[in-house]
């Protein structure tokens, strides 16, 4: 095994705790771990530190999101090894921001809905990191009975991109801006699962430009066809390839065991050299 380069915590919207991650990881076998959390500060920082468990590295890392303008889709950028900038900072901030201003409109609407929905239950799912997920907003009625699970039907019904009833997506900055971002704190950009939001014509546009460093090839919802264009966007753009699990712990619509996709030992050794060529090291 290497290295699972794409996994969620308490940092933002995964069930499990970082440090249980990182020895669940380590059991598992794996050298090298990204917690990569959606525009976290904390799962950078976190990746900087030693390693609680032998044998394995972490690599500081976020999901940054951003939005394809020309097709108005949500777009997922992983960011390994940036430098902690003032960018970088503010994006974050700026995020955490809007996310917990939709939520709480949302969970403001969910108490006129449900009058035994618990808001202190919601502040204690997302207690490490002060940001308030639809995800943990669903957990609380799921922790009360009203589904049995987290992504199921009445999760379509409440939040559901087609009607759902408390909805709030929050405004989200351009790929443009995001990789900006990522460029300003000389951290190395990839491409996340390309299926998931129908990307494979940004990816191809991308590579083009020269506009992202590598693909993330291995992952549970990347479809066989797609890996397989990728692979060949991959060769001809010298980009470098990725595989993570996108772990959420319970918070998944399906079993999804860190470490079901891995990067390299290759692959990561590449992402580390540019990251550090990049900070003239």
């Amino acid at each position: 095994m290497a290295g699972d380069l794409h996994t969620h915590t308490t940092f933002s919207d995964g069930s499990l705790s970082a440090h249980k991650l990182v020895q669940a990881a380590g059991k598992k076998g794996l050298t090298h771990l990204a917690v990569s959390d959606h525009d976290s500060m904390q799962s950078i920082l976190f990746g900087y530190q030693p390693s609680s468990y032998p044998g394995l590295s972490l690599i500081p890392a976020s999901e940054l999101t951003a939005f394809d303008v020309q097709r108005n889709r949500r777009v997922h950028i992983l960011c390994y090894y940036p430098e902690i900038s003032p960018a970088l900072k503010e994006f974050c901030q700026t995020m955490a921001d809007r996310r917990n201003a939709v939520c709480h409109q949302s969970l403001q609407e969910l108490l006129e809905l449900y009058p035994d929905f618990d808001q202190e239950m919601a502040k204690q799912f997302c207690s490490d990191s002060g940001v308030l997920y639809k995800t943990h907003l669903i957990r609380v009625l799921y922790e009360l009975g009203y589904t049995d699970g987290i992504y199921k039907e009445l999760y379509k019904e409440l939040f559901g991109s087609k009607g759902g009833k408390v909805l709030h997506n929050p405004p989200y900055e351009s790929v443009e801006t995001v990789l900006d971002v990522i460029r300003q704190s000389k951290g190395v950009s990839v491409l996340a699962h390309p299926t998931v939001y129908s990307s494979m014509d940004l990816a191809q546009e991308l590579a083009q430009k020269k506009l992202i460093d590598g693909v993330e090839i291995y992952h549970p919802r990347n479809n066989p066809q797609d890996q397989q264009t990728l692979q060949q966007l991959a060769k001809d753009y010298n980009l470098i390839i990725t595989g993570g699990s996108d772990f959420h712990g319970m918070h998944s619509t399906r079993p999804v065991p860190v470490g079901q996709c891995t990067t390299s030992q290759e692959q990561i050794q590449a992402i580390y050299h540019l990251a550090q060529t990049r900070k003239g090291i």
